[in-house]
């Protein structure tokens, strides 16, 4: 390929970008009572948004009908042409239903309008044509027009898909921000998602408990601490007094200054080489929070205590990591 063919390329698709730029643009003057109206309905809605549409408006409602429903606004879309078959009964009389179609006319949708109707249910509708027969038989209409479409042939649909998801997007966040829609909340119905870990994920879902957990007495020498470590493989271990509560840690960290010197670890109690003010979780805590602190203070494992500050676990980088919060 020569450098002018390259530069062709390029400018094609710079071309593409900034025709749907400008159709996107033209969306912000659409944010009106029309908009207001439609929001309105679907906060109002008792049942689920029902989404339509055909073609590429289909694909695009797919979308829609998948954002809305992980943003707090119940919904699943359905094909026109299934819904003619059979799939209308999928729609209840408590259900909001959203159509789009950017010629305002395609008949799958216009079949099932009288049906609608019949339910007595409100017809939001998303075209590119204001005074076509969905826009005028809906309860609130959003323009989603582009002047023209990326398409050099004027054919493929481009701009005009691109102008009724973004739309698409403007309504569901908008009822994200009305219904005060919260991390949380996108976490629950997200919880294979790394958001959902980082949310919903707690340090007691992935601590080591019980003999998992590596500790030793205050009166224990240095050499004690490595078999213990050894064996937990943490990189650490705690240090407990008689009333089993913590007096210190002792790490690899710890480890490492004391082979620095030349002390015989055989002899040496681990009391003279611990650090006593070691920082602590609780198992209440999301995963996310403990690895905030272990990074804020450089650290790779933690213990883990109750309200009485008695040891009752043990954590480190490589829990987070394989739970997925790192």
């Amino acid at each position: 390929m020569t450098d002018t063919e390259a530069q062709q390329l390029k400018s094609l698709g710079l071309a593409v970008i900034n025709t749907e730029l400008e159709a996107i643009s033209a969306l912000r003057d659409r944010i009106d009572d029309n908009f207001v109206t439609a929001c309105q309905h679907l906060l109002n809605c008792e049942g689920r948004i029902v989404v339509i549409g055909m073609g590429k408006s289909g694909h695009i409602g797919g979308k829609i009908a998948a954002t809305l429903a992980s943003t707090g606004s119940p919904a699943f879309f359905v094909h026109p042409g299934e819904a003619s078959h059979g799939d209308l009964g999928m729609i209840t009389d408590k259900d909001v239903v959203l159509a789009l179609s950017n010629s305002g006319e395609t008949s799958e949708v216009l079949t099932i309008l009288p049906l609608i109707k019949r339910l007595g249910i409100p017809l939001i509708a998303m075209t590119g044509k204001p005074f076509s027969t969905i826009a005028q038989s809906a309860h609130a209409h959003i323009d989603v027009s582009a002047d023209k479409e990326a398409c050099p042939l004027g054919l493929a649909p481009t701009s005009s898909t691109t102008t009724a998801l973004v739309m698409g997007d403007a309504l569901a966040i908008s009822l994200l921000e009305a219904r005060g829609f919260t991390a949380e909340d996108f976490a629950l119905s997200h919880p294979g998602g790394n958001l959902g870990r980082r949310l919903l994920l707690h340090v007691s879902d992935i601590m080591h408990t019980g003999s998992a957990i590596p500790k030793i007495n205050d009166k224990a020498l240095i050499s004690d601490a490595l078999v213990e470590m050894t064996d937990k493989g943490l990189g650490m271990t705690a240090v407990i007094n008689d009333n089993d509560n913590i007096v210190g840690i002792f790490t690899d960290g710890d480890l490492r200054r004391v082979l620095a010197q030349t002390i015989n670890v055989h002899t040496t109690a681990i009391a003279d080489f611990m650090t006593t003010d070691c920082i602590t979780g609780q198992p209440t805590m999301l995963a996310a929070e403990i690895l905030e602190l272990m990074q804020r203070h450089k650290i790779n494992a933690l213990l883990i205590t109750d309200d009485e500050q008695q040891l009752v676990g043990a954590i480190n980088m490589h829990d987070l990591l394989r739970a997925g919060v790192v």
